[in-house]
């Protein structure tokens, strides 16, 4: 899908403010369904954990956001926010990383996603940092085809396994 110039054009990045907190937890939740790690554990094991898994996904997202909101940005149009993304800042290694990013369903394939990494690759290097740091699931196909478009390599795998643990007779 070609990207349309004008369309980006309308849209701005800025920090994230707490006031974004309910539309960034609502993206999240709807962005990294399929996509993560707590989703898998739900689809593997339904109704095992009390805590459905976007609600222990956000926990994760929300402390990149209280501990450190300047690094964290989001993407406005017309006064919505329709995504985020999140980074941290390794100075002692000049690294930056991109823990989380998520565009409105709504809106992808426009080039936000593009933008957003493009806006935070900047900001690192307008830190000085030397490195900068992106993960993804295999079973994202986005992220497995954006991320190298930009320049990102694949460095290393990892498996992640869960097992759920029964009561032991005591």
């Amino acid at each position: 899908m070609p990207v349309d110039e004008n369309f980006l054009k309308e849209l701005s990045i800025r920090h994230y403010e707490p006031s974004d907190e309910a539309r960034v937890k609502e993206l999240t939740i709807t962005a990294f369904s399929g996509v993560s790690i707590e989703n898998n554990i739900e689809n593997a094991w339904p109704e095992l954990l009390p805590v459905p898994w976007g609600e222990r996904k956000w926990p994760m997202v929300a402390m990149d956001l209280t501990d450190h909101p300047a690094e964290c940005f989001v993407v406005e149009y017309a006064g919505e926010v329709i995504g985020y993304a999140t980074t941290r800042i390794n100075r002692t290694n000049s690294v930056g990383q991109i823990p989380d990013m998520a565009v409105d369903e709504k809106f992808r394939g426009k080039g936000i996603g593009r933008m957003l990494l493009e806006h935070c690759i900047q900001y690192f290097r307008d830190q000085n940092l030397i490195l900068a740091r992106i993960e993804t699931l295999d079973q994202n196909p986005i992220g497995r085809h954006l991320y190298p478009d930009l320049g990102f390599e694949e460095v290393a795998r990892q498996i992640f396994y869960a097992m759920p643990l029964e009561p032991q007779d005591e």
